[in-house]
């Protein structure tokens, strides 16, 4: 059969060249338009499996009109946008009018990759062998911070130096982790993960190190420890700065050695492994507290990854839960088509005090009795107690104009206290001082 067909609208045919060329290496056959009208003919007589917009510049409100009229065509087409400068209101505009994914310039190929593949919904046809490999793990994220985290994702994962992954829990440090294994030339080999919080001392030291027969009461076998198994691949230390001193100097002398002992050996055992550790505290303050090593420290730190919480991302919430909503339709058999915008701008007023991982967890509870229609909270049971009050949002409660001025009164007109009181984003409050005509003097605290 023939290669996948893909539409790209390309008002000045300035998209970027490079990729273009990328995407028919990849195996697909590429139809240009250049204005509405030329999509809209080329749509009808080609039949293509997807669409790609380029909304650069001032045509950003003609492309979403072009994506409404594609899904007016064919609701089963599947658009892509490609923007280069984005905000809140431009991704609600776009999922307002159909649109399927999101990327801002620059971006990573291997997404937009992964993207079109996700949502390509034509026939099966035979592919190139490029894209049937195993796709690798991705890093969802447009924002300005991610794309530099990306980069230097990619540029430490070719060397072989040790890298140290701060951020609060829930940002996706594991993630990280895999991505650094994926780029690297270890790949091939094991990712080994384990939680130092997880294991008390004694059990740490014989999970990562091993044991031999007799070593210990009940240890009946050896054990070759996960250091060991890792052999020629990565180790992946979780929250290492809750190691005891004595556990951290052990693994200060793998790092410097790359030597270990078993327990109750006697043998020396030479290792070829990549450490990456992570930790969701500030290193700078366990130093001056004397809970962690210098030493230690400075050997890890050779590489830094700090991960934002999602509040400083909020641009990126949309393209998650469009992320965890494709994954669980797979997984769950679900044909669930979105959310609706109401419910995307308190979303995105939320502050996530558990990050991603709280996203992730609201998105699966919200699919134990979830319809197959646009996501609105509004009456779903089976929420979890955390989110009640995010859920009590979307009812917009008469007496809300009421509950904003008290607010406001009991901080004394303090706009960021008021936000941080009620759970939202200050340009959340802002939206519904404005909505509601509540008019705040100069005078008044900022």
């Amino acid at each position: 059969m023939g290669k996948p067909l893909i539409h790209l609208l390309d008002w000045d045919r300035k998209a970027d060249q490079e990729l273009r060329q990328y995407l028919s290496h990849q195996g697909f056959e590429i139809v240009v338009s250049t204005s509405s009208y030329e999509t809209l003919d080329l749509f009808q007589k080609t039949k293509p499996a997807l669409a790609i917009l380029d909304a650069s510049g001032d045509r950003y409100g003609e492309s979403l009109e072009v994506a409404k009229l594609l899904r007016q065509q064919d609701p089963s087409i599947s658009v892509i946008l490609i923007v280069r400068e984005s905000s809140e209101e431009k991704i609600i505009a776009a999922l307002r009018a159909g649109v399927n994914d999101y990327f801002k310039w620059p971006f990573s190929y291997d997404e937009f990759l992964n993207s079109i593949r996700r949502h390509l919904k034509a026939t099966p046809v035979a592919t190139p062998a490029s894209l049937e490999k195993e796709p690798g793990p991705c890093f969802i994220g447009e924002t300005p911070s991610i794309q530099k985290i990306k980069d230097f994702i990619v540029r430490a994962a070719t060397t072989d130096c040790n890298v140290l992954i701060t951020g609060e829990t829930g940002t996706g440090k594991e993630k990280v982790a895999e991505l650094i294994h994926w780029h690297s030339s270890r790949r091939k080999h094991p990712m080994i993960c384990i939680n130092c919080a997880a294991l008390p001392e004694n059990l740490l030291e014989s999970e990562l190190f091993g044991y031999e027969r007799g070593a210990f009461t009940g240890a009946s076998g050896s054990y070759p420890g996960k250091l060991r198994l890792a052999e020629g691949g990565t180790v992946f230390l979780d929250e290492i700065f809750e190691m005891s001193p004595h556990m951290q100097a052990k693994i200060l002398r793998v790092l410097d050695t790359r030597e270990i002992y078993s327990l109750g050996g006697k043998v020396r055992i030479f290792l070829d492994i990549r450490v990456v550790a992570a930790t969701n505290q500030d290193p700078e303050t366990c130093l001056e507290q004397g809970s962690l090593r210098k030493d230690l420290f400075y050997r890890l730190n050779v590489a830094r990854v700090h991960l934002p919480p999602l509040r400083e991302r909020q641009s990126d919430i949309p393209l998650l839960l469009y992320h965890f909503l494709g994954e669980m339709n797979r997984r769950y058999g679900r044909q669930v088509e979105g959310f609706t915008v109401e419910a995307l701008e308190v979303l995105l007023g939320y502050a996530w005090p558990g990050n991603i991982r709280e996203l992730k967890s609201l998105m699966e509870a919200w699919f134990i009795n979830l319809p197959a229609k646009p996501v609105t909270l509004l009456g779903l049971p089976n929420l979890p107690e955390s989110f009640q009050q995010l859920k009590a949002k979307l009812h917009f409660p008469q007496g809300e104009r009421e509950q904003l001025l008290k607010m406001l009164q009991q901080t004394n007109w303090n706009k960021s206290q008021t936000a941080q009181e009620l759970q939202i984003s200050r340009k959340t409050l802002y939206r519904k001082l404005e909505k509601y005509e509540i008019l705040t003097a100069k005078t008044h605290k900022m």
